[in-house]
């Protein structure tokens, strides 16, 4: 069994950004992670609300968080999950795919995973014309139809990059305006080759190997029809990844999200959470690496007690 004074689960850009400071702190700290480190922010296709960069490929920043971790001196340990914690009174358990770690504290800063639209077709045509990740699969489509689904920054931002990509794209959102950026909006209404779907729903997913349509539903005026499409990206969010933090007694809210504090607490003593994960109304990089941040300031003052937490 391994000793550490901080672990944290997730190497997104909270996970990231608390080892650094729980490094610098001086308390010996562990990033696990079952993928590669940088976390759901490698698929944006383009990123460009994060001070500092007036606009950078998603994986690029992802990757340069990466390396400023582990040039920090941050351990981490990627394609290892997190899969038990048992919050003991006097010291913390972290089970992992490969070894059992004791520990003084943690942070969760597991993420979401994609939200499914849950219609016929979506599940079997996964990977043969669904993608949830435009930066992924985006190159896979030049010059094809395609369909974007979603009504907030990602969808917008994806519809945008695909632009470049396919000789057609239409966005899809169920509500009669995007809850975007005002700024990626009109962007959008720029591009000659993005049409915009207002009301509309998609139904079903249908093709033979491979997706060649959709049918689709205008909540306005009751019309059904099927569009001839190429691939269907689905951006419509994120559910958090809190399985783990539920099983072992940490409090989620009615949606799943891990319930915290201005400080990152959560209702057991010792356990912080931080980025997309929890109940903080704005899911971005920016306020990610900002939670982690005080996640990690506030464990190095659970561990070590200075003056100012006595």
């Amino acid at each position: 069994m391994e000793n550490w004074d901080l672990i944290i689960i997730g190497a997104g850009p909270a996970g990231l950004a608390a080892g650094i400071y729980g490094t610098r702190s001086g308390l010996e700290t562990l990033v696990l992670d079952e993928k590669i480190a940088g976390g759901t922010a490698a698929d944006a296709p383009i990123i460009q609300n994060y001070l500092g960069f007036s606009s950078i490929l998603g994986l690029e920043l992802a990757q340069k968080m990466a390396d400023h971790a582990k040039n920090a001196g941050v351990k981490i340990r990627e394609f290892e999950e997190a899969t038990q914690i048992d919050l003991k009174p006097k010291t913390m358990i972290v089970r992992s795919s490969k070894t059992i770690y004791e520990t003084k504290t943690i942070i969760i800063a597991t993420g979401g995973q994609y939200r499914q639209l849950g219609v016929p077709g979506e599940t079997h045509f996964r990977g043969r014309g669904v993608s949830y990740c435009g930066l992924c699969d985006g190159p896979l489509f030049k010059g094809k139809q395609l369909l974007v689904v979603g009504g907030g920054n990602s969808a917008l931002i994806t519809a945008l990059y695909l632009a470049d990509i396919a000789s057609k794209v239409k966005i899809a959102h169920r509500k009669d305006a995007f809850r975007g950026e005002e700024a990626l909006i009109r962007t959008l209404k720029e591009k000659q080759n993005i049409e915009t779907l207002l009301n509309t729903e998609v139904k079903e997913i249908k093709g033979d190997r491979l997706v060649n349509s959709v049918v689709l539903f205008n909540n306005a005026t009751g019309e059904t029809r099927e569009t001839l499409i190429d691939g269907v990206f689905v951006q419509v969010g994120e559910d958090p990844n809190s399985r783990l933090a539920k099983e072992a007694g940490v409090a989620v809210d009615e949606d799943g999200y891990i319930v915290v504090d201005v400080k990152q607490r959560t209702n057991v003593n010792g356990v912080f959470a931080a980025g997309d994960v929890t109940n903080h109304p704005v899911k971005q990089v920016g306020t990610a690496v900002g939670q982690g941040t005080t996640a990690a300031t506030e464990a190095y003052g659970y561990v070590r007690r200075p003056y100012y937490k006595q």
